[in-house]
């Protein structure tokens, strides 16, 4: 899968494990920022059937493509399909400019935006992606089989980018893996959970909490201030195919700056995570958090105690530790648009929470109708 800050590859087992604990395989998870769809794909793996959801294009593609879409109904089709665009990569005519760079005879606005006006890729990657994209999009193709290869490209284009795995910048001088060949492989889409057919949604995570009931919520909100549409424009650019209009030297996206959400803010987290809390139809919630995050570990657990009345006996809530290494970008240090360092680096390390709250009286599957015994938050933690 992509490189995405915030991934909870290292994580997923524990995640697995929180899950686990609250409902057996063929339950259904309702996954509310699924992001990459890595903890989708592998609940899906374990048998469960999630419904994810997210408000960007890309995860909502992703998601079409790891947790929705069944390996029985679009192998097939895919890897016939990959073999096609492969071959229409390799047709992309790639010169040599008077100054030893690559050239791309008729590259569309995409090439000139994201290997010309920014330098995310080399001119032939970049026109190869074009290519690609617009042969996928001349196909009309059935949803679920057009996502197997947006993800598909989606993937080849990002080991062969030139960042240091956002696109708020690209570096100044171009990656190793820049130099590399553009190839779409298949993705690993799975067959059909035990617990059925998965869904994945275009929906804020407020809107998916509100209309789906589920056995488990899963919760992974944005930690702080840095957008992950800000931080993955291109792909989003790359999903949608719209041509928009964009600003800046990363040649952002236009609707950046408008398509905002509360939980980047840190006057609004807040309100956002406790309204979203409150709107969840399921008797288990599993949550991710950070310490990096806009809320202390003790105003956060408080919240948790306040919205499922823990005290009232409605619910437990326990949580496990897990320290780890902060993602490549916290080693490198912080530099500005041209490429020169302007800040020094910071810690190395964070720690990530994962809390199980487990709700009593609560109508979805599962549910016991027992109260519970107001274990304080907080209590069993422990590390792993």
């Amino acid at each position: 899968m992509v490189k995405y800050l915030g991934s909870k590859r290292l994580l997923v087992p524990a995640i697995l494990r929180a899950v686990g604990d609250v409902s057996a395989p063929g339950g259904t998870v309702l996954d509310l920022f699924s992001g990459t769809s890595r903890v989708g794909h592998a609940l899906k793996r374990a048998g469960y059937r999630v419904i994810a959801s997210d408000h960007n294009g890309y995860a909502a593609t992703l998601a079409r493509c790891y947790v929705q879409a069944d390996r029985e109904d679009v192998l097939d089709d895919a890897e016939r399909l990959v073999a096609e665009l492969n071959r229409t990569a390799s047709r992309v005519v790639v010169g040599v400019g008077a100054g030893g760079e690559e050239v791309v005879e008729g590259g569309g606005w995409f090439a000139r935006a994201y290997a010309g006006e920014a330098r995310f890729f080399r001119a032939g990657n970049a026109g190869r992606i074009e290519a690609v994209r617009e042969a996928i999009a001349a196909k009309g193709l059935e949803a679920e089989l057009e996502a197997v290869l947006l993800t598909s490209l989606l993937e080849a284009a990002d080991r062969v980018d030139s960042t240091t795995g956002v696109q708020m910048a690209y570096l100044k001088s171009w990656s190793w893996r820049s130099g590399r060949r553009l190839e779409l492989r298949v993705p690993g889409v799975l067959p059909r959970a035990a617990g059925g057919k998965g869904e994945a949604h275009l929906l804020d995570a407020a809107e998916a909490a509100q209309r789906f009931e589920a056995d488990v919520a899963y919760i992974d909100p944005p930690y702080n201030q840095h957008s992950y549409l800000g931080n993955y424009h291109v792909w989003e650019t790359l999903v949608r195919w719209d041509a928009p209009g964009m600003y800046g030297v990363a040649r952002k996206r236009e609707d950046v700056q408008e398509r905002k959400s509360a939980f980047n803010s840190r006057r609004g987290f807040e309100g956002a995570l406790r309204r979203l809390l409150g709107a969840v139809r399921a008797p288990a919630v599993v949550l991710s958090f950070s310490d990096e995050g806009f809320l202390s570990r003790e105003r956060l657990e408080g919240l948790l105690g306040e919205v499922f009345g823990v005290a009232q006996g409605l619910a437990t809530v326990s949580c496990a530790t897990h320290d780890h290494a902060r993602y490549v970008g916290a080693k490198i240090g912080i530099h500005n648009p041209k490429g020169e360092r302007v800040g020094t680096v910071g810690r190395l390390r964070n720690r990530e929470f994962i809390y199980t709250i487990r709700r009593y009286g609560v109508p979805g599957a599962g549910d016991s109708g027992v109260r519970g015994d107001g274990v304080a938050v907080g209590a069993g933690c422990g590390s792993e």
